[in-house]
């Protein structure tokens, strides 16, 4: 049983967050750094890193292992920052995710994907594109619009306005 929602060969990044394998659209990643200095923004939600200035830019991270629940990323020598793209209500949001590692890029047949598992009611895995596979290997394909909330994206666009506000 194929995806419905994913209808064409797309190109995935993948990352690794504790042992399992992400990956995001390619067409949504717009570059990957490595670690750098991030500077914390006090009242912003545990997920979120604080921001690190992108050429610039101040562009907020978030801990993507926090975000799913799991323990704090710690650093290493592959932990890196994958810059992307998320649409909020239309307009479209910069926003660092810091990974344990990032993996490759290749293509991934929709034949080759499955539906997101539905899991209770109660558990929402809208976020969930879809699970790929590749060689013995499980993929989990986010829908990076989806992680985040509205609501957690307007207190991270928020905290941004007011990093921006101090860097001036």
């Amino acid at each position: 049983m194929s995806n419905t929602q994913i209808t064409e060969v797309r190109q995935y990044l993948t990352f690794k967050l504790s042992e399992e394998i992400f990956g995001v659209d390619v067409a949504q990643v717009r570059e990957i750094l490595d670690s750098i200095k991030i500077t914390k923004v006090p009242q912003t939600p545990d997920f979120m890193c604080g921001v690190i200035n992108l050429r610039g830019n101040v562009v907020p991270v978030v801990d993507m292992r926090l975000k799913f629940g799991l323990e704090k990323t710690e650093t290493t020598v592959n932990t890196c920052i994958v810059v992307v793209e998320v649409n909020l209500d239309g307009e479209n949001l910069i926003l660092g995710a810091l990974v344990d590692s990032v993996q490759e890029v290749f293509e991934l047949d929709p034949v080759d994907i499955e539906n997101a598992p539905k899991i209770g009611s109660k558990l929402n895995t809208d976020y969930i594109k879809g699970m790929g596979k590749r060689e013995d290997n499980f993929i989990i394909i986010l829908n990076i619009d989806k992680v985040f909330s509205t609501e957690e994206l307007t207190s991270v666009v928020n905290s941004n306005m007011v990093s921006e506000e101090t860097v001036s």
